[in-house]
């Protein structure tokens, strides 16, 4: 997984140690919601409390792909990234590789087993093509948080944020000959989990469901900006339940996507063609990225009890 490791990283972080048939392989981090050095420490703490504190974090790259210094997200998930909740020191250490070259050893070591969930701006990935143009070939699968096909952007009316971060980065990755698939803000702003359901993880005997709870806070509040009530949406954690296949979606299509990475205000948008639905063409020829479109609506029952059911008691 490969990440910047906010509260909905956080989110989707627990839901996969939760599932006994994940093996989590290893864990990279990107500038994004905070810095990539910030989310590397969340990420620590976050396997803490999932008692898997032995799982390799290395950290990646503070910069875009063309040097520029990001802007962070601190105002949505807090001035730690976390929400604002005191972690602590976590328990384990980094790796000494980074980002990019823990991405390229574990696929080497690992030919056709490997599948990367990104759920931050894709920078780290489209290093690890420049170290490793063979990638594509080693990884049977890619799944990426981002993007907004026919729904507006998050950070401008036409970009959403982990692709608005580093449009050069998220073009490398969508055009790389993979299968790719995109859950965009399209299907994410569907899943909404609510403060009942917070409010129930958090009176709850598992201590993971109950850090869920804590963190899930100030992102709340900062949703009532959007859906004028506290809740959010379950960005992050449903791009995990997809590539777990947890989730299957209701409607995707198979279509080519790509980038604008010009400097006008469509900078960032996610281009894909989805012309064919009109005809119920849903898989264009020698495409490769599936745009996920829309889900059942219901996944974050599905994450509220598999987290309260882990380290219960």
């Amino acid at each position: 997984m490969d990440c910047d490791t906010g509260v909905d990283d956080a989110v989707a972080l627990l839901y996969l140690l939760a599932d006994p048939d994940v093996e989590l392989c290893g864990v990279t981090t990107v500038f994004g919601n905070i810095a990539a050095a910030t989310a590397a420490r969340n990420t620590l703490a976050v396997l803490d409390v999932a008692g898997r504190s032995g799982v390799p974090v290395a950290k990646g790259s503070e910069l875009t792909l063309t040097g520029v210094e990001p802007e962070l997200a601190t105002d949505v998930h807090g001035g730690n990234g976390l929400g604002g909740v005191d972690v602590g020191e976590p328990a384990g250490t980094l790796s000494p590789k980074s980002a990019p070259e823990l991405i390229v050893e574990t696929a080497r070591r690992r030919p056709g087993e490997v599948h990367l969930l990104a759920t931050g701006p894709l920078t780290n990935l489209a290093v690890a093509l420049r170290l490793e143009p063979e990638l594509p070939a080693l990884v049977p699968g890619v799944t990426v948080m981002g993007g907004a096909a026919m729904a507006p952007g998050n950070v401008t009316p036409a970009a959403e944020a982990n692709i608005w971060h580093d449009p050069e980065a998220a073009q490398a990755v969508l055009s790389a000959p993979w299968p790719l698939t995109l859950v965009p803000l399209d299907a994410t702003m569907g899943e909404v989990m609510t403060e009942a359901q917070r409010l129930e993880m958090a009176a709850s005997a598992s201590s993971t469901a109950q850090f869920a709870a804590r963190v899930l806070d100030h992102y709340f509040e900062f949703y009532r900006s959007i859906f004028g009530e506290k809740c959010c949406a379950c960005h992050d954690v449903l791009a995990a339940g997809i590539a777990t296949g947890d989730v299957v979606p209701e409607r995707s299509m198979t279509v080519a996507v790509s980038v604008d990475t010009t400097c006008g205000p469509s900078r960032g948008r996610t281009v894909c063609d989805l012309r064919g639905m009109y005809k119920g063409e849903l898989c264009q020829p020698g495409a490769t990225c599936t745009v996920v479109l829309g889900t059942g609506g219901d996944f974050s029952t599905s994450v509220v009890e598999r987290l309260v059911k882990h380290n219960a008691g």
